[in-house]
Formats: structure tokens, sequence, C-alpha cells
């Protein structure tokens, strides 16, 4: 292939949704709705298409690291725009636009009676813009760039109904939340600056290996590793755009945004960014085992403890929502395991079928007229048949259902957690395999209270108010309404991601995980068994579905789903009463464990504490009362006792001039009269 030809391939792929961006959000309102989804729509497809033609190139061989613009020079430090386009980046690439292009279409549907059309459709592909920059860069500071890029389009389009309290009380809360794992971020690449002498990432990982016994003195005479304190201040970051336990809390209330949002935030882009950033320092990563360990562990109780918290949620898209908070566990378990192939798998798997989920419940909302409390549907399944089937093959492949794509990648992060030897290991294997139940059991809850049972469509028990898309209070359907089916421009995605939902597992396992496909991309050093012991016990796709109706995960997940239909289709009281008998633990779980408040009250109320005290203390008592006003008080009492001299009467000044020569006299006299 020539050079320029594919070269061009990438600028179409990173810019393409800028231009679009553009074009509708600065003249959106001259050229118009229709023309606006169309200029947004090509923008991604050129760049689906060219991401899905460097894929084929990268698979042919032929792999790219180069600057694409040089911006400045500080000292031996250069700052470049620059691509590395490998394995690792072609996939997360396919995944990105191909996500975002079924999100743009889907969203002229849903968006289709907003004010903010235009706005909306150049937000999002200025978002997927921003994501393509972070995958497809080869330093540091291009990664920050894009890293910061999707958070700031998040916030805008988490509070894009911004006439709304509730939405701009959450984008505030996900860019603050945001705000604190950058600073761990921030501090991570500056050590990379300060000991490795560089941001590109070949020379900082060719010098990794030369710094692995480096030490750190910071604070007292105790001695850090170099590259353990690196890697956790990367994954500090990771930590907050992945919403992994304690930075997690943005993620459920960023649901105040639009449902493609939820879809484009959630399920391919910015949610898997810190994954994605893990994998690609694995030549750092490998050389610290505190640091992975931190990582599995912080994964396990992601994985384990927000998946309870979906148990409890009656809004349609929260449930989904604290599915992607556990499926990221998963992942983050699978980088703490040294098996960042199989957190990558998992990540693409989970994009198609999370964006399906989400999707699929944007559509239920619309045939709801825009409620999204699960207590007032029931039965649509006649209703909606196609959001009915692909809600129900996206809710099995998330359970690992043998055969589906979520499947391979689930169960095999589950064996990589009991092959892996980091601290940690064992917590991890068996939380990971208590989520696979409690997942289960809360993705069939959804799927049987909205899509089965009888219809509750009129008997609004619940206070729960959902927002139309202009922002107003809506209740659901009105008498003698019925559900219906969504237009095409919202099924046609639906389909389009349930198969590979259904079927990109079974095609990629092998030579993804372990054949040559990220040969050289993904550093594994020897003392990390997980994921050779993956390998040897791996005898195909086929066997490994086969193998898997012997397994627990597989009796866990059934036992959740035959749970879930028992409690919710056939004694639907029985919930209500354990609910009656529990009441304090499930108090607990429906204040999300309380960390909003302690966050409230700690952070906040800490913050707002210190700022009161500085004021009062420091801005009033110091400054203004010490400082300002007692130097006037000074002043005012020297020039009071010089105003008393001060008399107007020449004979009182005659008699001081005096005074004070004869003074001037005498100081000068005395040394002659001492000798």
């Amino acid at each position: 292939m020539q050079a320029t030809t594919i070269k061009t391939a990438y600028l179409l792929a990173a810019f393409s949704p800028l231009v679009g961006a553009l074009i509708a959000g600065l003249f959106g309102r001259a050229i118009g709705r229709q023309a606006s989804h169309w200029v947004t729509i090509l923008g991604v497809a050129v760049a689906c298409a060219a991401s899905f033609w460097t894929l084929s190139d990268v698979l042919a061989g032929n792999t790219f690291n180069g600057t694409l613009y040089h911006w400045a020079q500080i000292g031996d430090v250069r700052l470049e725009v620059g691509f590395l386009v490998d394995n690792l980046t072609a996939t997360m690439m396919c995944v990105v636009t191909f996500v975002s292009l079924m999100v743009h279409i889907y969203t002229i549907g849903y968006m289709s009676e907003d004010p903010g059309y235009q706005r909306f459709f150049s937000y999002i592909s200025l978002f997927t813009f921003a994501m393509m920059m972070l995958v497809m860069s080869n330093n540091f500071l291009q990664l920050f760039f894009g890293w910061e890029a999707v958070g700031l389009v998040s916030y805008l389009l988490i509070g894009f109904w911004y006439t709304r309290p509730t939405a701009i009380y959450a984008n505030l809360k996900a860019f603050l939340v945001n705000r604190v794992g950058d600073f761990g971020f921030v501090l991570g690449i500056g050590l990379v600056l300060a000991y490795f002498g560089s941001l590109d990432y070949v020379e900082v990982f060719k010098a990794a290996p030369g710094l692995a016994d480096r030490t750190l003195n910071l604070m007292g005479a105790a001695e850090w590793s170099l590259l353990t304190v690196t890697c956790i201040c990367l994954f500090i970051g990771a930590m907050g755009k992945s919403a992994q336990f304690p930075l997690h809390v943005w993620l459920p209330d960023s649901m105040e945004g639009p449902t493609p949002i939820s879809a484009l935030i959630h399920a391919a882009t910015m949610v898997t960014a810190g994954i994605f950033m893990v994998s690609r320092m694995s030549p750092l990563f490998e050389l610290s085992d505190t640091a992975l360990g931190f990582v599995m562990v912080i994964g396990a109780i992601t994985a384990l403890f927000m998946g309870f918290l979906g148990i409890v949620q009656n809004d349609v898209k929260r449930v989904v929502a604290y599915s992607t908070l556990s499926q990221l566990g998963y992942m983050t378990v699978a980088l703490g395991a040294s098996a960042y192939s199989v957190a990558i798998f998992h990540l693409m798997t989970h994009a198609f079928f999370k964006a399906l989920l989400f999707l699929a419940a944007g559509s239920v909302i619309m045939g709801m007229h825009h409620d999204q409390d699960m207590r007032n549907m029931g039965g649509l399944r006649r209703h909606m048949p196609i959001t009915w089937i692909t809600c129900l093959i996206g809710s099995l492949a998330l359970i690992g259902t043998p055969f589906l794509s979520g499947f391979y990648s689930k169960d095999l992060i589950i064996e990589a957690a009991r092959f892996a030897q980091v601290p940690g290991a064992q917590f991890a294997f068996y939380a990971v395999m208590a989520g696979v139940f409690v997942t289960a059991f809360y993705s069939f809850r959804m799927y049987f209270l909205v899509f089965h049972g009888k219809e509750r469509w009129h008997q609004h028990s619940s206070d729960h108010d959902s927002h139309d898309a202009h922002g107003d209070h809506h209740h659901g359907l009105s008498p003698g309404d019925r559900p219906h089916e969504s237009p095409a421009v919202v099924t046609i995605p639906l389909v389009l991601l349930a198969i590979p939902s259904l079927a990109i597992g079974f095609i990629a396992v092998g030579p993804m995980l372990f054949g040559d496909y990220f040969k050289g991309v993904i550093t594994v050093l020897d003392r990390h068994p997980a994921m050779s012991e993956l390998a040897a016990h791996f005898h195909g796709a086929l066997a490994l579905g086969l193998h898997a109706f012997q397994t627990l995960p597989f009796v866990l997940a059934l036992a959740g789903v035959v749970l879930a239909w028992y409690f919710y289709l056939v004694n639907p009281a029985i919930p209500a009463a354990i609910q009656t008998r529990f009441r304090s633990l499930h108090t607990l779980l429906d204040n999300k464990y309380y960390l909003d408040r302690f966050n409230e009250v700690v952070f906040a109320g800490g913050s707002r504490l210190l700022g009161r005290t500085l004021w009062k203390r420091g801005d009033q008592e110091l400054i203004d009362g010490v400082v300002v006003n007692g130097s006037a008080r000074l002043v005012g009492a020297v020039a009071a006792v010089i105003r008393g001299v001060q008399t107007g009467r020449i004979n009182t000044y005659a008699i001081t001039m005096i005074v004070g020569i004869a003074l001037l006299l005498l100081y000068a006299v005395l040394p002659l009269l001492n000798r």
C-alpha cells in the first residue's frame, strides 16, 4: 500500500467526524435539521469505512507509528501529534465508529422532536472525534488531549437538557469526579516525563525495564517503586473515566442525558477509555505486581458491589447503567490478571450488546411515551416485537449464555482471575463468580418486568416522573393509548447491533486471544501465567461453548434467570416480602451504599467548611482585621500622638526647636567630655 493512501485513511478516520460536528454545530440552523443529521452521519460513516479498511490493512501486516504535526520542543522533549496504528488501535477504531454510527442513525428517531436536534448531532460527532484521537495517539500528550476532550463533550451531552436541574447536577458531578481521576492521570504522565525523559510510547516502553528497580521518596524515608507509583497514578485516571469504585458515582446519574448518549458514553467509548489505556500501557503495568493487584481488587469490588445496586433499580436505563459498571469491573479484573487481550475482547463484545441494551431501553421509553419506570410496563412483547427480540439477545449476551458473544469474553475473565497470581486474585475470582448470578438476576428482572407479565401501563404506582424530549414532566401512556413499535431508524440499529452480539464472540475468540493478533502490541511477562494457562485449556470456540454447560458460571447464570422468572412472573409477592423483611439492606442499596452522601458531607461539606474558615478567619479576621484595618489603626494611633505636639503656637515650636538643638549639642559634646 502506498504511504499516502494509508495516511489519508487515518486522517479520514480521525477527522471526518470533526468536520461533520463543525458544520452541524456552526451552521446547523442555516442548513436545517435534515442536512445536519446527514452531514454528521456521513462523517461518522466515512470514519467507520476508513477504520474497517485500516483494520484489514493492519491484519495484512501494515502498522504505522509516525508524527503528523510537531507542535513544540522543550529541551529534548518533543510535543507532537501522531498516530500509532496497530491491531489494538484498529480494533478500537472499528468498535468506536460502528457503535457511533448506529447511535447517529438511532438519534434521528429518538430526538426527532427535540429543539436542540442540530446541537445534539454536533456533540455526538465531536465526541466520536475526541475518542478517535485518544485511541490513535502514539504519545502521552495526545492521549491526554483525547482524554480531556471526551470528558468535556460528555459534560455537554449529560447536561444536554440544560433547563433541567437534575441534568445540570449530573453533568457537574461527572465533570468533578473525572477531575479527581484526571489529577492522578496528570501525576502519572508527569512521572513518565520526569524519569523517562519522553512522552512517546515506544521510547517510554523501551526504557521501562531499565527503571524497574528505581525507587522514589514520596514521604519520609519510605522507598516506593517508581513504576508502581506511576502505574497507580495512571490507573486512577482510568478509575475516573471507566467508573471504578469509588470514582463510579458519576455514571448512574449521567442517565439524565438523552438515551443515545447513554449508549455512546457507556458502551464503546468514554467508559472504555481507561481499559484501553491500561492495555496500551501493559509494558509498564507488567513490571509492577503491586499495581496489578491494586487494579484487580478495584475491579472486583466494582464488578460485584455495583451489580447488587442494579437489583433495586426501577428506572429501566439505570439498571443497564449499573450493569455497565459491573462489566467494566470485569474488564478491570482481566487487566489485573495480565489478561489484557481478554479485557479488550470483553470491551469489544460488551460494546455491541450494551449499546443494543441501551438503545432497546430507549425504544421501550419511546413506546411508553417517555415513562422509564419498569413498574409501569409489562407485556410489551406483543406490542414491540423487534425491540423485544433484540433486547432478549442483548440480555442473553450480557449474562454469558453459551455461544453468544458475551459468554466467551466473560467466561475467560473468570478463568483468568482463577489463574492469576497477583495480590487479591482469589478475592477477585470469587467476586466475579458471584457477579454471574447477580448479573443474570437483575438483567432478567428488567427483561421480565418490561416484556412479560400483566400490562401495568396505566397503574402509576410510583411517584416517578419521566421527562419527554423537551424536558417536560410526562407520565407515560394516556388512558386508551397502547405501546407501539419504534420507527425503522430506531429498530434497524437494534438489529445491526444484535448480529455481532450473537456471533462476534464465536468468530473472534480464537484469533484475537490465542493467535498472534496482539503479538508485539500487548506485553505479558512469563511470571504472569493467566494467558498461557487459558491457551493451554482452549480447544476452540465450539468446544468452549459445549463445555460451558458443565461449569459453575452457567449454573449460576441459569439460577439467576430462573429466580428472576419466579419472583417477578410467578410469585411477585415474594420480592415485596423480602424488601419488607430486609428493609435496612434495601435502604442501603437504594441509597447506593451512601457514597453520594459521604461525598456530599465529607468532600463537598469539607470544602465548604474550609472555604468558610478561610473566609472568616483568614479573609475577615487576619487580612481585613489585622493587616488592612490593623495598619490603619496603627497609623491613626501614631498620628494621635504626633497631633499632640502640633498646637499651632509659635512659642511652643520655638521652645521645641531650642530643646532639640540643645540635645543635639549635648550629643555632640559628650564624647569630648569623656576623653
